[in-house]
């Protein structure tokens, strides 16, 4: 199984995974990270496929995947 681990304060909340993931598994949280900004988070890890389009999308790098 896939997952991803994303660096919650690194996230700038730009959305650019959750539109990128082909599954639609990605959301941002409604919590705030200490920037105050939304963060990703996965909606639905057991469905991810570990394709890395989040990870490679992230202008951050605030996303790491583990196939």
């Amino acid at each position: 199984m896939a997952m991803i681990k994303v660096d919650e304060n690194r996230c700038k909340g730009c959305k650019l995974c959750v539109v990128t993931c082909p599954l639609k598994i990605l959301e941002m949280s409604k919590d705030l990270n200490a920037n105050g900004d939304m963060y990703c988070v996965q909606a639905e890890p057991d469905k991810c496929i570990g394709c890395a389009f989040c990870g490679m999308i992230c202008p951050d790098g605030a996303i790491e995947v583990y196939k």
